[in-house]
């Protein structure tokens, strides 16, 4: 069942699943980000990996080459066309054993040719979320520090699943900055 603002706030508050919890939605001239009526708009922080091509390296998801990444700290990052960057969120999640989330790029960043793509955050994962965004355009893109990139929706089972995130030991369990691809032995 999607689950509403009250449920996320209860959850938020008395079971610390997100953190620093914004209770409304801050929109004075921000990117909005905070509880929305039906999910969480979560921010960026002001660390990035923008991929560059100046050594020539293969994207590889077994043996990931870090010198494909410029290292920017910054309020703000600009994307290169056609090209992306990872960035964490400034929120830490622990998400229950019993709720899923989704992440769905924000309107005002879409509407910019700006795709953002994070996987779900599974029953009993938590960390710091590494944040996937493709600038889709022939131009450069600005992605704002410290503001809202995505919205996170939750659902919660009729009962909590027999095997989490954590009960596995997910390789992404309680990251807590950029996270490269990883794939385990």
């Amino acid at each position: 069942m999607l689950k509403s603002d009250r449920w996320i706030r209860k959850m938020a508050l008395e079971h610390d699943m997100i953190n620093p919890f914004a209770e409304k939605q801050v929109a004075n001239s921000v990117i909005s980000f905070g509880l929305s009526s039906y999910g969480y708009d979560l921010r960026v922080a002001d660390e990035f990996k923008i991929f560059t091509n100046v050594n020539s390296a293969m994207i590889d998801p077994k043996n990931f080459d870090e010198r494909s990444f410029v290292n920017v700290r910054s309020s703000c990052a600009i994307i290169p066309p056609n090209s992306f960057a990872l960035a964490r969120s400034v929120e830490y999640f622990k998400i229950p054993r019993d709720v899923l989330t989704i992440c769905v790029g924000k309107s005002t960043y879409a509407r910019c040719g700006i795709i953002v793509n994070v996987t779900p955050f599974e029953p009993e994962w938590e960390g710091f979320v590494t944040l996937e965004i493709s600038n889709s355009t022939p131009l450069p893109a600005k992605i704002y520090a410290n503001e809202g990139l995505c919205q996170i929706i939750f659902f919660q089972g009729d009962e909590p699943c027999e095997t989490s995130y954590k009960d596995r030991k997910g390789k992404y369990q309680a990251q807590k900055g950029i996270v490269l691809p990883k794939v385990t032995a």
